[in-house]
């Protein structure tokens, strides 16, 4: 039953990432303006323009430069960029890791604090922690990620606290890996852009959980009240709160733009901006395409820990 179901969402998925390559290449397609005109400059001759789209394949149909990108996608051959010449994959590649790093770390930290406080207040619900841990993530809820992001630079990069870097820029020749302070601020960020979301969702299902039949047929059977907790309660709760950290992790690899910008981290949302200034089509076809295969690869294993966690589904 359940590879039956994994097969099936993984078929939907390969046909959403299909259909989403279709809109992608349309968009970028109708995009006003000429890519080899762009290149050579408004005074080059319609001749050289000419010859220029028949290099790089734009004087072919749509639909066969459409085939020819699709395939190359699978084979990771996207093309070459349009303004500096290299392969498209050879200039995703580095800002791809950059960007997985800090999913990777990001939801390492939201994820499980967002569950343990998800709980607590479920468990406090009425109760001063509650009251005030709600007041705090709701008014952090209604801060925007830019200006976290500011603040949190005022606070931690000036002449206040000056002891992380205010941009995450890296140095020439030098790896993330060996410059890991520049994580932590929009790290942060992040954290608290998700943080509210995720807890007040596990808070909100735990406490209907804590309410249903089969909680209360537990404890009247006289079940220890760590193991209808954790057993019964929690368990069930945490289907939404699976969903939500997928999406959740959509965001942060291809949504979090606004946060790299900021704090400029060399990750695909800055690839993406850049490339979108320089009309670099190739690029914004390949990073929103790994955007959207993203969304589709979290989906299918949040459905996937849906169903390990509920036994009724595996059934």
């Amino acid at each position: 039953m359940l590879w039956k179901t994994v097969f099936k969402r993984v078929v939907l998925g390969l046909c959403t990432i299909l259909a989403v390559s279709v809109v992608i290449f349309a968009a970028t397609n109708i995009i006003p303006g000429d890519a080899a005109r762009a290149i050579l400059g408004r005074a080059a001759t319609d001749e050289a323009v000419a010859q220029l789209q028949a290099e790089m394949g734009l004087d072919r149909p749509l639909a066969v430069q459409f085939g020819s990108w699709l395939w190359g996608f699978v084979h990771l051959d996207m093309g070459k960029s349009l303004l500096s010449g290299s392969s498209v994959w050879e200039l995703i590649q580095p800002r791809l890791a950059n960007s997985l790093i800090l999913l990777l770390v990001t939801s390492c930290i939201a994820i499980p604090l967002s569950v343990i406080l998800g709980v607590l207040m479920a468990l406090r619900a009425g109760r001063a922690f509650d009251t005030v841990a709600n007041s705090i993530i709701i008014m952090m809820a209604g801060i925007p990620e830019f200006v976290v992001g500011i603040i949190l630079i005022l606070v931690f990069s000036t002449h206040l606290l000056p002891i992380l870097p205010p941009t995450s820029m890296l140095p020439v020749g030098e790896t993330l890996a060996q410059n890991l302070s520049i994580l932590v601020l929009p790290v942060t960020t992040l954290v608290a852009a998700i943080l509210p979301y995720l807890s007040r969702l596990v808070r909100g299902t735990l406490l209907d959980a804590l309410s249903s039949e089969y909680v209360v047929t537990a404890r009247l059977k006289g079940v220890r009240e760590r193991d209808v907790i954790i057993r019964h309660a929690l368990r069930n709760s945490l289907v939404p709160a699976i969903q939500a950290s997928a999406l959740s992790l959509g965001y942060i690899l291809g949504g979090a733009v606004v946060v790299e910008f900021v704090f400029q981290y060399p990750g695909l949302g800055t690839a993406l901006r850049d490339a979108i200034a320089s009309r670099d089509l190739f690029v914004i076809q390949g990073v929103v395409l790994i955007f959207a295969t993203g969304y589709v690869v979290f989906n299918l294993v949040a459905d996937v820990l849906t169903i390990l966690v509920t036994p009724r589904l595996r059934g």
